[in-house]
């Protein structure tokens, strides 16, 4: 039986795409409390189905899948540029392909201006009314108003005509800040993108016996199984370790691993392959809020999905990135020995002017990496890590990292990092990795 909380995001995800909703109005057409009303939707708009506008309100919009994440809904952009709605609501939940910046001739901005876009302008009326008739939505800059015809035209069209304090120039570059910032939560993998779907999951339920786990093992030649109720909910895990030696009318609820450790679909497969490498686990079952079987991933599964990141071209550059991009290596043979060269440029000092201790912290954590992957060629996970040592180190100072390998086994590598400027010892870091094996 669905709680009202699930009963409430599946009648907004029924709802038409565009429709405006209220609390009070779920709460009616449900019999919940507006307390639950007001949660669901807030849920709702975390899950991507609907977009709140302050003056405008809820609407129901299109969730995004992986490949067209990059674009935005005009109800998005109505958020990030802090806009207010000046017509066309109905279409706030449409999405725009492209954006064009209108600071040439009128004959000239229409040719670039096509079904779908965003024409982003000031107070050029009569561009208004031309690029809602070639379909296009339009964003007025500068705080402006438009006339009450453009405005009609607009609701007529379902075309959002949106306006914004801020410049031209501002609203492009936050409306690119938005879509870069999207590109790189494309990149990072996640547990939904590789796991076996429940229709395709082999499971066992409450009440089964160890008879039931064997003819699973005969059909599936799998070994592991997660035990759900008459819910769907994961009570635990069956593996050939829980069955062996016991007898095979044995309930199947006596003999399995109870709660066992689950990962979410919006998990990242990093984080699942650390949890999997950290507890020994092979299978781990993905499930929803509500500890419902979505699914299982491998371990198998989420080091093929690190490989696969591995050789993919990085879309959107992360801070770590852009901080560890100006490392140079110094001339050393023994890689295992080499030492970093950084430049403390302005952006990566804090208000003081001196080095910010997040950037020390990715720093020392890339050379460790740097050092250990000389040894092995797997991932590394920092497991722990202890900066002992610190002095401030001024902006427009070029320091020497010098990483250390203490020790490295088959699954943790141990690494001392020095940290010297004008070889005066300015930090010190003592951190342990964990190192997974693709193989």
């Amino acid at each position: 039986m669905a709680t009202k909380h699930e009963q409430i995001i599946e009648y907004i995800d029924t709802l038409p795409i565009g429709e405006k909703i209220s609390v009070r109005q779920i709460a009616k057409a449900l019999s919940v409390s507006e307390g639950t009303a007001y949660r669901a939707i807030k849920d709702a708009e975390t899950k991507g189905y609907v977009s709140t506008i302050e003056r405008v309100g809820t609407i129901r919009i299109e969730r995004k899948k992986k490949e067209n994440i990059e674009k935005l809904t005009f109800a998005e952009v109505v958020n990030i540029i802090d806009g207010q709605v000046l017509g066309g609501r109905t279409g706030l939940h449409k999405m725009l392909n492209k954006f064009v910046i209108g600071a040439m001739k009128l004959e000239a901005m229409m040719r670039y201006t096509e079904a779908g876009n965003l024409l982003i302008v000031g107070n050029r009326t009569k561009a208004h009314e031309l690029a809602l008739k070639a379909g296009a939505a339009v964003l007025i800059t500068g705080g402006f108003d438009t006339e009450e015809n453009v405005k009609r035209l607009a609701d007529e069209l379902e075309l959002p005509v949106i306006s914004t304090s801020y410049d031209t120039f501002t609203v492009a570059a936050m409306i690119n800040r938005a879509i870069y910032d999207q590109l790189i939560k494309k990149d990072i993998v996640l547990v939904e993108d590789i796991l076996t779907a429940e229709d395709q999951t082999a499971f066992l339920q409450v009440g089964d016996t160890l008879e039931d786990w064997y003819e699973k093992n005969q059909s599936t030649f799998h070994s592991r199984f997660p035990v759900i109720d008459r819910n769907r909910k994961v009570q635990g895990m069956a593996t050939s370790k829980d069955v062996m030696g016991q007898e095979k009318s044995a309930a199947i609820e006596k003999v399995m691993t109870k709660k066992p450790i689950t990962v979410r679909a919006n998990t990242s497969v990093a984080s699942a392959a650390h949890m999997m490498i950290w507890e020994g686990i092979e299978v781990l079952p993905v499930v929803d809020d509500q500890n419902r079987l979505q699914g299982i991933i491998s371990r198998q599964d989420v080091l093929k999905a690190m490989q696969m990141i591995q050789r993919q071209p990085q879309v959107g550059e992360t801070i770590d990135d852009n901080i560890t991009s100006n490392m140079t290596t110094s001339d050393t043979k023994d890689s295992a020995e080499a030492s970093y060269q950084f430049p403390v440029t302005p952006q990566m000092t804090n208000g003081l002017g001196t080095m910010s201790y997040g950037v020390f912290t990715t720093l020392v954590t890339e050379a460790a990496n740097r050092a250990l992957k000389y040894y092995k060629k797997g991932d590394l996970v920092v497991e722990n890590m202890t900066v002992y040592f610190i002095r401030p180190i001024q902006m427009e100072s070029v320091i020497d990292i010098r990483p250390k390998v203490l020790d490295v086994g088959r699954k943790f590598g141990k690494v001392d990092v020095e940290v010297y400027h004008e070889t005066v010892l300015v930090g010190k870091a003592m951190m342990i990795c964990q190192l997974i094996d693709k193989h």
